[in-house]
């Protein structure tokens, strides 16, 4: 309890002066760059370099308030556990890994805080030692790896121009000093971005790490692990080439919409938040191929406030349920919930974008920026139709767990008196869920967007919102008997729940190959005759060889009588003969 108390009011000062810094820092255009030179090799320096600007002292700051209260949250939801202090210290250990991240402006120490949330990841998503969690941890932190080695390849690309801080990447690209070796170097960073945020194809990681206990899944999948591949693309804007942004735009489009409809039919409280995330990420990919960096750093922030509150409402739910997390067993808690029903009704109406929470200044001006930008009619029907899937799992997900009928037992006693400090938490973010994202959009953007669209296309995203609240109303209100076929019901809703069977492709067919040939090799190779001559049979001689010197050095009195002796009997011997 002591540790968990000195962080929060740690993190929370930190957080505060960080936040007033980084107002300071956007209104007269400070950008400040600290370089230490840590290793010079063959001409290369390797520089520890630090960059204190608006973005990364107001996402610092984010982070730091978000995690004050997820480790206050931490307190009471995991004050039964007996190694909590060992949570709180990984929890830590997480949210200074992702410190390196936003500060560093030098690709390999953003490789070093990469590496850190991907291991400290691992362990918080195995914490409760099961094969579920094994499962998902090493599906999370070999999706990961994949992105940490596009940023080894983007270090290699980039050890011959002698430098790989932002800026200097930069000016490099201007004076075509990388040549033709800019493109590649920006797949790569695409790729590395694509696998920590989760889009198509990696996407299958980011609902299994919800085998972590609930305040870690309220801090990775608002503020820290998922964004830091959208913060990363952020800082390389640069390398973006307009061929390549369409194909990955619609790949993100594909991120949001299959995560907007395997949300429609997943039950599982945390799995459904959690494909919300996914389908958010989505967005802000999508807002950033179509130019637009500042507004999807502006949505990540705001969408870190609303979704940190969700998981928090989440964890008070399921610790007051004992543990419960389908929504099918719930219902009708909001006479038992009140204040935790009113919280989650604000987090989900910002995240549909509801005029005047903080969703609404991000999201609805995402929409009518990318109505001015339409390249074609299958991405913008796309669009806008993953925007009505998010109001509509929302609804469902409100009437499912909040409005339906009572599914539990009714000698069960549910109250939320028992659930202060967790309540607490909740109420604060609520506060900053209402009235942040006007203030950040007041003070980010000094030059106000002017939009001009037709009159159906300005309509056009209150006309989905309204769609997107009758078709969750209508899938709440359905049900599996209603259909002719229950079993082709069933088989399409674990398909479409399932992510287009993108987590049984992950693990088992696209591995097979490469586990069988694992298998031959160290069966053949490392545990055959490679081993027999080679490290092992070198470790056996040099074993026997240090056993017979060793022989020899504890009987080298008995050795030197012996050689005297036979010395002796050969001369005797001679003078005989």
């Amino acid at each position: 309890m002591i540790v968990c108390m000195f962080f929060f009011f740690f993190f929370f000062v930190v957080s505060l002066v960080l936040y007033f810094v980084s107002l300071f820092f956007l209104y007269n255009n400070i950008v400040v760059l600290l370089d230490f030179s840590v290793l010079i090799l063959n001409s290369i320096s390797v520089d520890c370099s630090v960059v204190f600007d608006w973005a990364s002292l107001m996402f610092a700051s984010f982070v730091f308030f978000i995690s004050c209260l997820i480790i206050l949250y931490s307190s009471e939801y995991m004050k039964d556990d007996m190694s909590i202090d060992r949570f709180i210290l990984l929890v830590v250990l997480f949210v200074l890994s992702m410190m390196v991240v936003i500060f560093s402006s030098s690709l390999i120490f953003v490789l070093l805080g990469w590496d850190g949330l991907g291991l400290v990841s691992y362990l918080l998503v195995v914490y409760y030692q099961n094969v579920k969690s094994y499962n998902a941890g090493m599906l999370t932190a070999l999706s990961n790896r994949i992105g940490d080695a596009a940023l080894l390849l983007s270090i290699m690309l980039l050890s011959n121009s002698g430098s790989w801080i932002y800026g200097e990447v930069f000016d490099m690209i201007k004076c075509g000093t990388l040549g033709k070796n800019v493109y590649l170097l920006g797949l790569l960073i695409i790729l590395a971005s694509m696998t920590k945020s989760a889009q198509i194809p990696f996407s299958s990681w980011l609902p299994a790490a919800m085998a972590a206990p609930t305040p870690v899944s309220s801090l990775v999948h608002s503020s820290t692990l998922v964004t830091a591949g959208v913060y990363l693309l952020f800082r390389f804007s640069y390398l973006l080439e307009p061929q390549v942004s369409q194909f990955f735009m619609f790949l993100s489009l594909l991120t949001m919409f299959m995560a907007g409809v395997g949300a429609n039919f997943e039950f599982d409280l945390k799995k459904i938040i959690a494909l919300s995330t996914l389908s958010q990420l989505g967005m802000m990919m999508v807002v950033y191929y179509a130019g637009q960096k500042e507004l999807a750093f502006f949505h990540l922030l705001m969408h870190a406030l609303f979704k940190a509150l969700l998981f928090m409402c989440a964890g008070v739910l399921i610790h007051s349920l004992g543990n419960l997390q389908d929504i099918r067993l719930m219902g009708g808690l909001v006479v038992m919930f009140p204040l935790t029903g009113a919280c989650f009704c604000i987090s989900s109406m910002a995240l549909c974008g509801l005029p005047f929470l903080s969703g609404f200044y991000s999201k609805d001006l995402i929409a009518e920026i990318f109505s001015m930008n339409i390249s074609s009619i299958l991405i913008y029907l796309l669009f806008y139709l993953s925007i009505g899937l998010t109001v509509s799992y929302s609804v469902r997900l409100f009437i499912y767990v909040f409005l339906g009928r009572f599914n539990l037992l009714s000698l069960s006693f549910l109250y939320e008196r028992e659930s202060k400090v967790m309540l607490g938490c909740s109420f604060i973010m609520s506060l900053l869920v209402i009235f942040s994202g006007s203030v950040l959009f007041w003070m980010m953007f000094l030059i106000p967007c002017f939009i001009i669209l037709p009159a159906v296309m300005k309509v056009m995203t209150l006309f989905i919102i309204l769609v997107g609240v009758l078709l969750g109303y209508a899938i709440s209100c359905s049900s599996a008997i209603q259909f002719t076929n229950i079993m082709s019901f069933y088989q399409s809703s674990v398909f479409l729940s399932g992510m287009w069977n993108l987590s049984i492709l992950s693990v088992t067919s696209l591995n097979s190959l490469f586990l069988f040939l694992g298998k031959f090799y160290i069966k053949n190779m490392d545990y055959g005759w490679t081993e027999f001559y080679g490290s092992k049979g070198l470790f056996s001689f040099i074993k026997w060889g240090a056993n017979f010197i060793q022989l020899f050095s504890l009987n080298h009195l008995k050795v030197y009588l012996l050689l005297i002796w036979g010395v002796l009997l050969y001369l005797f011997v001679f003078i005989n003969f």
